[in-house]
């Protein structure tokens, strides 16, 4: 496949994960609390990272939450939408780079990406967090981080756990996506 082919391949799929982002919450019913829990921007952007590269991932990931808020009003804009461009954008670059990393390309490595960026993310949106609600004076505290990236966030990391990997071996069933279980070896002239 040419460098040009590919690149217009995940610019393509980027539009796509970028409308799924933009969809998806309706189906929480733009209700914040029901969509604080199962995390439906988050799905699009962690796959993006996956199928295209990292640097989609994190461009998705930024770009979601923000024209989300400016086109539909939710998340509000300060600070979630915000604290959640930084979030989201972390989750699609480092599942991104993990996974590409990774000597195999295969369901463990998937899980290690896939969580490692969910752990990162949830930091860099606290962090953000921190960083918004202080210019405005507020405070952000550990009870309310533990609260928003953990005990909230509970049936959507289920679900992230689950649904992403069944999405992944599908695909690579179907071969759109190629699982390794061998490193690939190099061949010599004998």
């Amino acid at each position: 496949m040419t460098k040009y082919r590919k690149s217009l391949i995940n610019l393509t799929l980027s539009a796509m994960f970028l409308a799924i982002g933009l969809l998806l919450p309706f189906l929480t019913g733009q209700i914040p609390e029901i969509g604080n829990m199962l995390l439906p921007m988050h799905i699009p952007v962690l796959l993006c990272g996956l199928i295209c590269d990292w640097k989609h991932g994190l461009a998705v990931g930024f770009i979601t939450p923000l024209l989300r808020s400016l086109l539909f009003g939710r998340p509000v804009l300060y600070p979630s939408a915000i604290a959640m461009a930084f979030e989201l954008a972390t989750y699609g670059a480092v599942i991104g780079i993990l996974y590409a990393a990774s000597k195999w390309k295969c369901i463990v490595s998937l899980y290690r990406s896939l969580i490692a960026a969910m752990i990162a993310g949830r930091l860099v949106w606290g962090v953000a967090e921190i960083i918004l609600l202080g210019i405005r004076g507020n405070s952000f505290t550990w009870s309310a981080f533990i609260s928003g990236a953990v005990l909230e966030a509970i049936p959507g990391i289920i679900i992230q756990l689950i649904l992403i990997p069944a999405i992944m071996v599908a695909l690579n069933r179907t071969g759109l996506v190629k699982f390794t279980k061998k490193a690939n070896k190099v061949k010599t002239a004998d």
